[in-house]
C-alpha cells in the first residue's frame, strides 16, 4: 500500500479520463476511500495521492473539461420521453426522474428515501454525496413527484438494486438507452439538453439554471453576497421544464428513429 504513488494513480486514470470520465471519477473516488481505510489500519502513512483538490485536480481537471457527453436535442425530448414512459422496469423510472430534475446519475441512484419530501416537493441531497460537497437541495416538480409516489419503499434507496442494501448499478440507465436502441446517448449528456433548453427556449436567468445543475454561479465576491439557492425561482424552472418534457408528441409523428450504429 505505502508503495501507491500519484503516478500510478494518474497511469491508471489518464487513459479513460477523457473518454469515460464519469467511471475515471468513480474510480479515482474508490481508490481514495481504501488509501484512507489503508491510512487509518496503518498500512500506509503520509498524504492520499487519490485525493482531488488542490491535488488531483491540477493535473487532470482540464482533461475533464474536454470530456464531451452525447446529448439529445431539446426538440426530441418530448418525443423521447413519450417512448421511455412505455419502457417497464424501475431503470426505466430512474431514468425519467434523472431527466425531470436534470440530476447526475450517482446523486439519482443513491438517493435515499430519508432524503425526500413528497409532500413538500423536496429532495436534499446531503453534502457527502454532491460533487461540490455542498448540500443541494432538488425541488420536485408534479412529474417529478407523481414518479416516486408509487415506487415500493422496501428499501432505504428510492432505486434499489437486486443486492441488499444496494441502489441500482450505475449502468443500469444506460442500459435503458441501449434498450431504446439510443446508445448514442449518456444519462449525463441529458443534463445539457436540460441546459440548452432553459438558454434557448426560457427567459430563466443564467444562475438559476447553473444552480438546478448544482453548477457554482459566478465568482468568490458574487457568491458571498448570494448566500441563498434562489430555490423559489428554480422550482418555477423545474415545473416548466417538467411540463415541457411531458407534452404530448403531435398525433402521427414518428416518435424517435434510432440512431445507426
Amino acid at each position: 500500500m505505502q508503495a501507491i504513488d500519484i503516478d500510478l494513480i494518474v497511469r491508471v486514470l489518464e487513459p479513460i479520463w477523457k473518454t469515460k470520465n464519469e467511471t475515471a471519477s468513480r474510480v479515482r473516488g474508490r481508490i481514495e476511500a481504501v488509501l484512507n481505510w489503508a491510512t487509518v489500519r496503518k498500512f500506509r502513512h503520509g498524504d492520499n495521492p487519490a485525493r482531488w483538490r488542490g491535488h488531483l485536480e491540477e493535473l487532470l481537471a482540464k482533461k475533464s473539461a474536454v470530456a464531451h457527453h452525447a446529448a439529445l436535442a431539446y426538440a426530441e425530448v418530448p418525443a423521447f420521453m413519450t417512448m421511455l414512459r412505455e419502457q417497464d422496469g424501475l431503470a426505466a423510472r430512474a431514468l425519467q426522474f434523472a431527466i425531470l430534475v436534470a440530476g447526475r446519475t450517482n446523486e439519482v441512484l443513491g438517493a435515499r428515501w430519508a432524503e425526500i419530501d413528497l409532500e413538500g416537493r423536496l429532495w436534499a441531497i446531503p453534502g457527502e454525496r454532491m460533487k461540490a460537497g455542498r448540500e443541494h437541495r432538488v425541488p420536485l416538480s408534479d412529474a417529478s413527484a407523481a414518479i416516486l409516489g408509487p415506487l415500493p419503499r422496501v428499501s432505504e434507496f428510492v432505486f434499489p438494486g437486486a443486492r441488499t442494501g444496494r441502489p441500482l448499478s450505475n449502468m443500469a440507465m444506460t442500459m435503458v438507452l441501449r434498450r431504446m436502441e439510443r446508445g448514442d446517448l449518456t444519462v449525463h449528456g441529458f443534463r445539457s439538453t436540460f441546459r440548452d433548453w432553459c438558454a434557448e427556449r426560457t427567459n430563466f436567468p443564467h444562475e438559476v439554471a447553473e444552480m438546478a445543475l448544482a453548477h457554482a454561479v459566478g465568482d468568490k465576491v458574487e457568491a458571498a453576497y448570494r448566500r441563498g439557492d434562489l430555490f423559489d425561482k428554480r422550482r418555477g424552472l423545474a415545473e416548466a421544464w417538467s411540463r415541457y418534457c411531458m407534452m404530448p408528441a403531435p398525433a402521427g409523428e414518428v416518435l424517435m428513429v434510432p440512431r445507426a450504429g
